[in-house]
């Protein structure tokens, strides 16, 4: 009996501390969390956001800036307005991945569960996972090779705004060797489509693909 309340005691400890982690919160200049640290919300307004190699946090995000998470770091959303997205080797982001002018880069491993988008800005996968599909207006898209994308592609028809400022050029879309996209791919607007001849796509919609071989077309 003492031994299951001294060990219910210990979880219940180990869970306030867990509760208990702590924001980092800035106006101007960069916020970080250490290699192998636990944080809450990261977030500035002027200034990037760099979370280490294998730290935790809730909501990595920043207006005017870049976002990196390292090696191994976990995030439940990551969020920028001005500014890249890069999610380091075997990175997991439980939620969103959001920037709107911005590349977005995953490095190999990576895991988005949710849904990734941008406004402007290249976004680039390699040998990485989205689980909840990719939205863009302006941006070309390199989903690289052995990537996989479930919940779809969808180039939206831009708005007019200054967040759309490129809406006249052509994005260029590839997926690469042994890509996988689940779902449909979706194009509001003109754009040049290229499908390696190993890749799998679902359903494309406004688009027609051009087969290439080999790393690139």
């Amino acid at each position: 009996m003492r031994r299951t309340l001294l060990s219910l005691f210990i979880a219940l400890s180990v869970s306030g501390v867990a509760l208990a982690q702590e924001d980092v919160s800035k106006v101007n200049g960069t916020a970080s969390v250490d290699a192998g640290q636990h944080a809450g919300d990261v977030h500035t307004v002027n200034g990037s956001v760099r979370i280490g190699d294998r730290a935790v946090v809730q909501k990595a995000s920043t207006v005017n800036g870049s976002v990196e998470l390292g090696n191994e770091a976990t995030a439940t959303i990551v969020k920028s307005v001005n500014g890249a997205v890069t999610l380091g080797e075997k990175s997991r982001v439980s939620e969103e991945v959001e920037t709107v002018n911005g590349r977005v880069r995953l490095k190999p491993g990576a895991d988005v569960k949710g849904h990734l988008s941008n406004v402007n800005g290249e976004i680039s996968l390699d040998r990485a996972h989205v689980g909840g599909g990719i939205e863009t207006d302006n941006a070309d898209v390199t989903i690289g090779e052995g990537s996989k994308v479930e919940g779809g592609l969808i180039v939206k028809k831009p708005t007019m705004s200054w967040f759309s400022s490129n809406s006249d050029r052509v994005p260029k879309i590839v997926i690469g060797p042994h890509a996988v996209v689940q779902g449909t791919l979706t194009f509001e607007r003109e754009v040049e489509l290229y499908v390696s001849d190993s890749a799998t796509v679902g359903k494309i919609e406004g688009a027609t693909a051009k087969k290439f071989s080999g790393a690139t077309p």
